[in-house]
């Protein structure tokens, strides 16, 4: 039984991971600043991790850091944002250093933050790979996040880095903040509702992180979003007639109005940002929730 180390899988995406590995018969371990079963603790502040985990390791999955949507974006936050991933990814490194241990590969998360927005060129085609990185800050957040991991390289570890769009899911994330108010009957459309939204089901994003894990021939940047983005405008919509029926309204919620709500962080929000999944579906992976029709159909009962 190969076992396999997540640093941050405590959150959604890594809970939903740690589900799947189990069920194909993988042992999982889960970096966390809390003692229990099944974990293993580190700490970032103090530069201290379970040695012992890290030799037991044979993959090694990096999802640590702080979330970008959960506060609003204060030059404190934009620090902590940026060094809880880069920090987490030196101690992982130094861990690995030090420790005989018996790693294959490490898989990293990284996001469509690198890329600026759209272009009339990724309008159509979508952001590749080889598209640089934004000059903004989740730009040159994931300039250094990615940065940060490359050192793996030298140890003679093949490296995977998974640019994750935003995440689908019934357990909270994106799809749980547009619920509340189309409860209520409000579906709110975010600015003009034409900024495109590349996105992916939980579930075929940590697909992706284990196809990456047991195909060898698989490393470098890869994409990880579904074939199909779409607008914020339709899916809310989509969502809202999943939910509701036809008894909603839909309410433009204006440009201005979302730049005192989030300051600086509704760049992000009103940012359409087109992502290509070429390069990994050219690795023979095959996305079981392709469509925003499917994963609503699956995510939302």
């Amino acid at each position: 039984m190969a076992v396999v180390l997540i640093a941050g899988g405590s959150g959604l995406v890594g809970t939903r991971l740690s589900e799947m590995l189990k069920e194909k018969g993988y042992e999982t371990i889960i970096l966390t600043r809390e003692v229990g079963a099944g974990q293993a603790v580190w700490n970032l502040e103090e530069g201290t991790i379970d040695l012992a985990a890290i030799s037991k390791a044979d993959f090694i999955i990096h999802l640590a850091g702080a979330s970008v949507a959960e506060k609003r974006w204060t030059k404190k936050r934009k620090i902590e944002i940026a060094k809880s991933r880069t920090d987490s990814s030196a101690l992982l490194i130094q861990a690995l250093k030090t420790t005989k241990h018996q790693v294959k590969a490490f898989i990293s998360a990284s996001a469509i933050g690198w890329y600026g927005p759209d272009t009339t060129i990724s309008r159509e085609q979508g952001f590749s790979e080889t598209d640089p990185s934004s000059n903004d800050f989740l730009g040159e957040t994931c300039n250094a996040w990615e940065a940060s991991v490359m050192p793996v390289m030298n140890l003679g570890i093949r490296l995977v880095v998974l640019r994750t769009g935003i995440v689908f899911s019934d357990a909270g994330g994106f799809l749980a903040s547009f619920k509340k108010p189309i409860h209520t009957g409000i579906a709110p459309i975010l600015g003009n509702g034409k900024q495109v939204i590349s996105w992916i089901h939980v579930d075929d994003l940590c697909r992706m992180y284990i196809h990456a894990m047991e195909h060898e021939n698989i490393q470098g940047v890869f994409n990880a979003v579904a074939p199909s983005p779409v607008s914020n405008e339709k899916l809310v919509l989509a969502l809202a007639k999943k939910l509701k029926g036809s008894f909603f309204i839909p309410v433009h919620i204006p440009s201005f109005l979302l730049k005192i709500l989030f300051g600086e962080m509704s760049i992000e929000v009103l940012k359409s940002t087109s992502v290509s999944c070429s390069k990994i579906k050219q690795q023979h992976f095959q996305f079981i929730y392709p469509s925003m029709e499917a994963t609503l159909e699956d995510l939302i009962k």
